[in-house]
Order: C-alpha cells, then sequence, then structure tokens
C-alpha cells in the first residue's frame, strides 16, 4: 500500500507540472517514498493548520512545490484537487514556490538554503518556548522540526551558518532529511561538489545516518531513531531524481522540465496505474492520507486536556506570548540637552519593550556591545531572551523569520548596517511573509568613521526603501526612535531601525509631528524658498543650516521624515501639506538617496563610497556641514 501511496503523489506531481508546462518533476518524485512514510510519523491536524504543538514541515527546496500541495491535499489540508490543476496559474493557491497564504505551508523558503536556516528558528523557538512554558505535570511543547532539503541546500553558505549553530545548541527536536540524488540543473553534483557530508555534519555536532531513500522500512526505522536523540539529526536519504520515469530517472533533464506526456503515461503503465488518467487518485489512498485528520484531531484534543493543568503562572505567560500588549510598554523619555546616539537610545527602547512583551527577543551577530541589544537581565538562549548568533548574519535573519512564523514570538535581529547585504534575502523573505521581525542596523552613515568604505553603507538605505512591504525607520533623536517603534509595533511587515554610531542633538521638545505618517513638517517659515527633507543626523544638520539661511533672510521649512517607506503610502494632500510645492524641495542624506526624487528637487547626497577618517572630518568632507549645504541651497533658488 505505501508503494501505491508514493506513485500516487509521484504521478500528481508529473501531472502537475505537465498541465502547467513548467516546474521541477524530478525532486518530488524522487521524494514521494520518503514524504509518504514521513506522513505516519508527522504530528499535525490538517483541519487546524495553526495548532501550536504540531510538528513543523519544512520544504527547504520550493521547487519541490508540487510535492508539498500533492502531500497537503491528500493529508486534507484545505487544498482541493482542481487547485492542484491549476497548479503555478495566476492567482491559485499552488504558487510556483510555496507561499504561507497556502494551508499548511510553514513558511516561504524562496531561495535554496533558506529553509535550512528556518527550520533550524522553528526548533529554536519551540526549546525556548518549551523552557517557559512546560512543567513536568505539563508538556505544553514537545513538537518536532522536520526539514527536507536537497544538494542545492547544503551548497549554499547559509546552511553551513545555520546547522552549526544547531549543532552547538544540541538541537534534539530538529530532523533534517537530505534527498542526496546527486543532481543539479548543470548535471552530477560531482562537477562542483566533492564534500563528505556526513563528516561535515557530525563535525557540526548532528548524529547522521544514511538510508536507501526508496526503502520503506529503512525510512520508518531512520524516522522512528528521531525519538532517541539528543543531538540534532540528519538522515541521509540516497534518492533517484525522477524515481519511476523511465529513461529521465537519474537525469539532470528531469529536474525542471515538464517529463513528456509519452514518459508519464509509460511511467504509469509500469507502475500499474491506468495510463490515461490524470490526476487520479483511488479511494483506498486517499483514506490511508486522510487518517491524518483523526490523527491529529485526537493529537490536538489530548493536547488542549494538557492546557487546562497549566498553573496561572504558566497560563499568564501563554496568554501574554498570544497576546502581547504593546500599551504595557513604558518607553524612556530622553534629555532635550544632551546628545545620545541613536544606537544608544535603541538600547533602552528594547529594553523598556522587552520588559513589557514576553515574546520579545532577539540576538546579534556577535555585535551586541556595538548594536546596543543587549537585553539586561533577560538571560541568554535557550532559557534566556538574547540570542547569541555568532558571526552568522544570513542564518540570524532567516532564524528569526521561523521564530516570527512560530505563532509567539517578535524577534529582532541586530548587526551593522553595511552588514545587511549578508541578509538580504532573508529579509525579503520577510517582507513577502509580512513577519513582524524588527531588523537593527546601526553605524548608519559615513559617520562610521576610521574603519573607512568597505564599513560604510552609502546605498543600503535606498536597496532597503525599495523593497516593498519593508518599512525604514531611521529616527533623528531618541525621542523620534520611540514613535518610531510606536508605529513598527502596529504594522503587519518587517521593519528595520537605521541608527547612528554619533550622538545626535535631541529635538527642540514638543515638535514632533505624525511620525506614523512617515514624514512632518518639524520647522515653517512664512515665505520659505527651501524646503530640507531629511532623516537620522542629517535632521540636525538642515537645523543648523536652516538658521544660517534665515540670517540671511531665506526662509526654509523643515521636514524630518523618519520613514521614507511611510510617506509613500500618505495622499497627496498630506504630501503637498508638508513639503511646499512652491519652494524647492531638497532632501539631504549622507547616502546615494536616489529615491528622494521622487518627492525633491535635488539630493544632496553622497556619489562615492566614503573614506577613512574621524567622522567629523568625514562629514565636512564630504560637504555634509552646515555651510556647504547653505552654499548648494542658495545655488538652487
Amino acid at each position: 500500500m505505501l508503494k501505491k501511496q508514493a506513485d500516487t503523489i509521484r504521478f500528481l506531481c508529473a501531472d502537475m507540472v505537465q498541465a502547467a508546462n513548467s516546474g521541477h518533476p524530478g525532486a518530488p518524485m524522487g521524494l514521494a517514498d520518503v514524504i509518504t512514510v514521513l506522513g505516519k510519523h508527522l504530528k499535525h491536524n490538517p483541519k487546524d493548520p495553526t495548532w501550536l504543538n504540531r510538528d513543523r514541515l519544512v520544504f527547504s527546496g520550493g521547487h519541490v512545490s508540487s510535492l508539498v500541495y500533492s502531500f497537503l491535499y491528500l493529508s486534507g489540508y484545505d487544498i482541493t484537487l482542481d487547485e492542484l490543476k491549476n497548479f503555478r496559474r495566476l492567482g491559485s493557491n499552488t504558487p510556483g514556490h510555496p507561499e504561507i497564504h497556502t494551508p499548511g505551508v510553514e513558511i516561504a523558503t524562496g531561495p535554496l538554503g533558506q529553509g535550512v536556516a528556518n527550520a533550524v528558528g522553528f526548533a529554536m523557538a519551540a526549546k525556548y518556548a518549551a523552557n517557559i512554558l512546560n512543567t513536568p505535570e505539563s508538556e505544553i511543547i514537545n513538537h518536532k522540526i522536520y526539514c527536507l532539503c536537497g544538494d542545492g541546500d547544503l551548497q549554499e553558505g547559509i546552511s553551513y551558518e545555520a546547522c552549526a549553530l544547531a549543532g552547538r545548541l544540541g538541537l534534539d527536536n530538529l530532523v533534517m532529511i537530505y534527498d542526496s540524488n546527486h543532481i543539479t540543473i548543470e548535471g552530477d553534483t560531482a562537477i562542483a561538489w566533492s564534500e563528505d557530508v556526513k563528516a561535515r555534519f557530525e563535525a557540526q555536532g548532528f548524529e547522521v545516518a544514511r538510508i536507501n531513500g526508496h526503502d520503506y522500512d529503512e525510512i520508518d526505522f531512520a524516522l522512528s531513531e528521531a525519538v532517541n536523540k539528543d543531538k540534532p539529526y540528519l538522515i541521509i536519504a540516497n534518492t533517484s531524481i525522477a524515481k519511476g520515469a523511465g529513461e529521465l530517472e537519474g537525469s539532470c533533464h528531469s529536474h525542471g522540465a515538464p517529463l513528456g506526456e509519452d514518459v508519464i503515461r509509460a511511467a504509469k503503465s509500469a507502475a500499474g496505474f491506468d495510463p490515461e488518467l490524470k490526476f487520479y487518485v483511488s479511494d483506498d489512498v486517499l483514506l490511508r492520507f486522510r487518517g491524518a485528520i483523526d490523527k491529529g484531531d485526537l493529537a490536538q484534543a489530548e493536547w488542549s486536556k494538557r492546557l487546562l493543568t497549566l498553573d496561572d503562572e504558566k497560563a499568564k505567560i501563554l496568554n501574554e506570548l498570544l497576546n502581547p500588549d504593546f500599551s504595557t510598554i513604558e518607553y524612556p523619555k530622553f534629555s532635550n540637552d544632551k546628545k545620545i546616539a541613536t544606537r544608544d537610545s535603541n538600547g533602552q527602547i528594547l529594553n523598556a519593550i522587552s520588559s513589557a512583551i514576553a515574546g520579545f527577543l532577539g540576538g546579534s551577530a556577535d555585535l551586541a556591545p556595538s548594536n546596543k541589544t543587549e537585553l539586561k537581565g533577560a538571560g541568554d538562549f535557550p532559557c534566556g531572551k538574547n540570542i547569541h548568533f555568532g558571526i552568522r548574519e544570513h542564518a540570524m535573519a532567516a532564524i528569526n523569520n521561523a521564530f516570527a512564523r512560530y505563532g509567539l514570538f517578535l524577534p529582532f535581529s541586530a548587526t551593522f548596517f553595511i552588514f545587511s547585504d549578508y541578509l538580504k534575502s532573508s529579509a525579503r523573505m520577510a517582507a513577502l511573509m509580512g513577519l513582524k521581525h524588527f531588523f537593527i542596523f546601526t553605524h548608519d552613515s559615513i559617520g562610521v568613521g576610521e574603519d573607512g568604505p568597505t564599513h560604510q553603507p552609502v546605498e543600503q538605505l535606498s536597496q532597503f526603501r525599495s523593497m516593498p512591504n519593508f518599512y525604514v525607520f531611521r529616527p533623528a533623536d531618541g525621542n523620534e526612535n520611540v514613535l518610531c517603534w510606536k508605529t513598527a509595533l502596529n504594522l503587519a511587515a518587517p521593519s528595520a531601525f537605521v541608527l547612528s554610531r554619533q550622538g545626535l542633538s535631541p529635538l527642540e521638545s514638543g515638535i514632533y509631528g505624525e511620525v506614523k505618517n512617515g514624514a512632518y513638517l518639524l520647522k515653517s517659515s512664512e515665505n520659505a524658498k527651501i524646503t530640507f527633507i531629511a532623516s537620522g543626523s542629517e535632521v540636525e544638520l538642515c537645523i543648523k543650516a536652516a538658521g544660517i539661511l534665515s540670517g540671511e533672510g531665506i526662509g526654509v521649512n523643515i521636514v524630518s521624515a523618519p520613514c521614507f517607506d511611510l510617506l509613500c503610502e500618505q495622499s497627496r494632500e498630506y504630501v503637498d501639506k508638508i513639503l511646499n510645492s512652491d519652494t524647492k524641495i531638497i532632501a539631504v542624506e549622507a547616502s546615494s538617496g536616489f529615491e528622494w526624487f521622487k518627492f525633491a528637487d535635488y539630493v544632496y547626497g553622497m556619489s562615492g563610497f566614503g573614506a577613512s577618517g574621524k567622522a567629523d572630518e568625514l562629514f565636512k568632507h564630504f560637504g555634509f556641514e552646515p555651510t556647504a549645504l547653505c552654499e548648494f541651497a542658495k545655488s538652487v533658488i
């Protein structure tokens, strides 16, 4: 019966790709035996895909999407056979790579390797949840995380980062299944890859097993062994790509293109299926797979009974994790007569949020002292809120994407702004999924100083501001930083806080406007000829320049714009109210800043990468000082 179930999945996958005339049939067909047996071990409830204590199943190779949808449909998730037939079509619930709007998809993995780090993140989230919720009498969190990955996932550098951390933390709730079919798009993996995967993972702290990925008994035994491990577990499943597809079995040509009607018919005949029937599922096969519903109902009912045994303290923590109340946060207030770097004010804000919000946690890529991200008195992971990611920016962000998807946590990831390039694809996946994941990027400009142009971000602001559904906040002082956080916590999207290393003078007391609108009129002047619009440290520069120009009889308006992305969402009426079109609008920013041409007549920014020197000398050298800005402003009116 297992073979019939696996063949049903194989041919559903082949039919989906053939009907779409697009997709990847090879890996799904090769993994059909593994997923069939894995289905017997999974603790999940297709009727409730959000059940907290379910096992998480992550498909790191998103090109196996036809396998994902076939398995979810057969198991009883809210996916219909018609949706399988509409695979990869516009508006379907079965897109080319899995997305979280499809019931049962735990996380959108996107680029190869992401899902490996996501799985590590889920395992870490489950460990922390268990540590703060479980008691000897009531085990609320005891599920596992399964990850299906392939050669491509393990070649990507992010998998090295994530698995090294998984081994260091001894994540015994993580089971990775490596589809070792020795095929990539260009041919046999040997053309570019020769490492001993077993030795690699053992060196990273995993226990490793090798099995025949088409032998049901071996698969079952290896998965059964997962419950006895005290470390993360890698199962190397040796498989044939496009298993059962005749001459295309084992060929790289089966990876990313339809097999062809003749090949599919021959494969079905060889397996004893009617070659003329497409998208066929027999009643007995469906009954076997749909057993997951009753099994899941029972498991969830038993878990719900355990919930009732929680003591008052643990029940309170669980409720706070599920329903964070941002109104309880007691934000710091910053002096009006003391310079403070926004990285420092942000550190105080992070601690205020952490004190009030049980699920707020995170860490830095080995830069917490510089990023000012230590949550004081909150302890270290896995029992505390401070996560030490090591120098692993990419894995950190993907891991925290999983924390954000887990259902209980609001994570932050911190590093220097220049190193945000290392985690860009993870940030993009956070935006695509609309995750409440907060990125802390310090050392925001040429103000980094002596470290030089290799460490001075000039194009990164533009890069992140161009990303859909991602909000970049660059506050001008500590109190504006508080207002930015109040806004960001209520957005259904990731946010970044881009923060200064150098101290910034506070803005005048009581003049903060509508930060939630992205920008506001900080200072207005009758008969103004110039409007400066700026964010972060450049707001102070604009204030000083406006003072000089006013002394020369030139009226200046100043707009503080801590969030360009929110400003872009405002009405034309609001934009016209703060940006007087009768003035020359000059955007001032110590970066490339080309996006400001959406609102500005001129951009006073950087055209190069910076230089090595003291911060104040660099700002003067590149013209970010009042006299030079005044001269530029006078030249355009």
